[in-house]
């Protein structure tokens, strides 16, 4: 198959998952948001530059975990026990439940369901230029196997002295490894995969293994 033919099959699967699911989702997503609104002063969304495919910049969404003002002058790098974390922000941080609007940037077409995380731009600055380009060939994606492998990637860092450093120096190139090889083998089969580990990663308790 073409790459022509898999990107427009993969947009038809991203979007036959992704439509229905933020429907359903629409009850839940206005409840946290509710919720998030109720545990501290400020919006209910939070949105970030992000790097996109083709290396254009989008604005990524998730429920907002931290405090306004943490958010706007803060580290990019969060740590397990960051204070800036709200009572609510742990919750949806720990379930993973802050990224679920992102289910709407699947729809706009910014994000495709499986697909390399979207970094923002001064960590995708980092990457080599062919490594970059190579991510950056395809749609980021809500979930991947590097998001499976470093779910309990804030705890990892909290434990470092430095933790940007750390991500940085041990966590990214670990993590373009996975981007790399995904898009080398990426397939609607891969993908659903991929989702079902996601699922199945979510639902287990974060501290059992």
């Amino acid at each position: 198959m073409s790459t022509t033919s898999t990107d427009a099959a993969k947009r038809v699967f991203d979007l036959a998952l992704a439509l229905p699911a933020l429907l359903l989702a629409l009850p839940l997503m206005a409840a946290i948001a509710l919720w998030v609104r109720l545990d501290s002063p400020g919006p209910a969304w939070f949105r970030q530059a992000r790097v996109g495919r083709g290396g254009r910049l989008f604005r990524i969404h998730k429920f907002r975990t931290m405090q306004v003002q943490a958010v706007a002058g803060g580290p990019l790098i969060t740590v397990a026990g960051d204070a800036r974390v709200t009572r609510a922000g742990r919750w949806l941080r720990r379930t993973k439940l802050d990224e679920l609007p992102q289910l709407l940037d699947v729809v706009r077409g910014d994000m495709s369901l499986v697909g390399p995380r979207p970094e923002v731009p001064r960590y995708m600055a980092l990457y080599p230029d062919e490594a970059r380009r190579l991510i950056l060939s395809v749609r980021p994606g809500l979930t991947d196997r590097a998001s499976i492998e470093f779910r309990d990637e804030e705890r990892l860092l909290a434990a470092a002295s430095d933790p940007e450093r750390a991500y940085v120096e041990q966590v990214m190139p670990i993590k373009q490894r996975y981007y790399l090889d995904y898009v080398a083998q990426r397939s609607l089969t891969g993908d659903v995969g991929i989702l079902w580990h996601t699922l199945r990663a979510v639902l287990r308790r974060p501290d059992s293994r």
